[in-house]
């Protein structure tokens, strides 16, 4: 079924049109003949992915411009349009396609790939006796359609579990049992909304590391705000729109990845994680950030590319002093924004003083502001 866009309402004879792109359709109905194409491209964000300034629309073999109407470019009612994206001028993951990939990595063919004889592990004596005593648990690649026996059998001296890269689809609440587990890496499994058991997930007193990244989740619960002690929170390349008001309750957070999501909205109860340095929203469908980041002052990293952001909060640079790079490609974020931001001096000092120090250990070979923003 194809996605249709209504514009705003006109007392004129408003215009339907349709734009094709990527093998399909997109009708847009009800716009005014006033519509700029620079309006049209914004209705087309959205549906395609493509930032506006990533698009060229071309009717009757003509190359449409920002400025001009509808009408001063000759597109009347049932014109149809073509859309061309120049690449890499994208938010999410990328243009959405007629038949666009569900998730980043596939993982379905593992069973054949690995085969059948790993989706068990054997657990010996021996090495549950070695589990017990380092208190690290390694499973990582192991194919496994279910979390082994013998890590319960660990209880309280279970520290670090490793278990990503295999097809575990639940969270049981005998996680609960690992009352000292302080690093839990389930990246890479098939963990969807349900299926994990987050009452006892946040009996968790002093889990600090929690990977959850590549799995199938659509939406975070409330109760994620109960674990306290968690200092780093991974949850790229899921399917998630939006992340709890609750996660402000993770004061001692200080690394958040949540990159490759479709996020479009970010709390603004982000600004009470305050201990974050270190944020990845990038590939998201964000237009905006709200002005609470500027109370993260801890700040010191944030990549924001591949989003439909145009305009940064406005405390940012003035607030966040530790703050020194900041990751804009592929957003709508021109250099005269920037350079009309309160703070963008001091930021872009320290940015340049990290840069130096990079060079005097020949790191990176230029000092240049090459974080993505529009020359423009």
């Amino acid at each position: 079924m194809e996605s249709s866009v209504t514009g705003s309402e006109d007392s004129g004879a408003n215009i339907s049109l349709s734009v094709k792109f990527s093998g399909r359709t997109i009708p847009i109905t009800n716009l005014s003949p006033d519509s700029t194409i620079k309006d049209l491209k914004s209705l087309l964000q959205p549906l395609t992915n493509v930032l506006p300034r990533g698009q060229k629309l071309i009717c009757k073999g003509k190359l449409l411009v920002d400025g001009m109407t509808l009408k001063e470019s000759e597109v009347a009612n049932g014109s149809r349009i073509m859309l061309m994206a120049s690449q890499g001028l994208h938010q999410g993951d990328g243009p959405i396609l007629k038949q666009a990939p569900t998730r980043p990595i596939s993982r379905a063919n593992n069973a054949t790939t690995l085969g059948k004889e790993k989706t068990e592990v054997s657990v010996d004596k021996n090495r549950l006796d070695r589990w017990k005593a380092t208190g690290v648990i390694g499973l990582r690649d192991y194919n496994l359609r279910a979390i082994p026996d013998e890590v319960w059998a660990c209880g309280a001296s279970a520290r670090v579990i490793e278990l990503s890269n295999n097809a575990i689809p639940v969270v049981p609440a005998k996680i609960g049992c690992l009352s000292s587990l302080q690093k839990l890496f389930l990246s890479a499994n098939d963990i969807l909304d349900n299926s994990i058991n987050w009452e006892a997930l946040v009996s968790l007193k002093f889990l600090t590391v929690l990977s959850l990244d590549q799995n199938h989740l659509t939406t975070l619960p409330p109760a994620l705000g109960l674990l306290t002690s968690l200092k780093q929170f991974h949850v790229a390349n899921n399917k998630l729109s939006s992340l709890p008001n609750e996660i402000g309750l993770l004061t001692k957070l200080e690394v958040l990845k949540v990159n490759n999501n479709r996020i479009s909205t970010m709390p603004t109860s982000i600004g009470d994680c305050i201990g974050l340095f270190e944020i990845d929203v990038s590939s998201n469908l964000l237009s905006e950030l709200p002005e609470t980041f500027g109370n993260l002052h801890n700040l010191k990293s944030v990549c924001l590319s591949n989003n439909g952001l145009k305009s940064l909060p406005s405390t940012l640079f003035k607030k966040c002093l530790q703050l020194t790079t900041l990751d804009l490609h592929n957003t709508e974020i021109t250099m005269d924004v920037l350079r009309q931001t309160e703070g963008w001096e001091s930021f872009d000092e320290r940015r340049r003083l990290k840069h130096q120090k990079q060079l005097d250990f020949r790191v990176v070979n230029s000092g240049a502001f090459d974080e993505g923003a529009d020359k423009s």
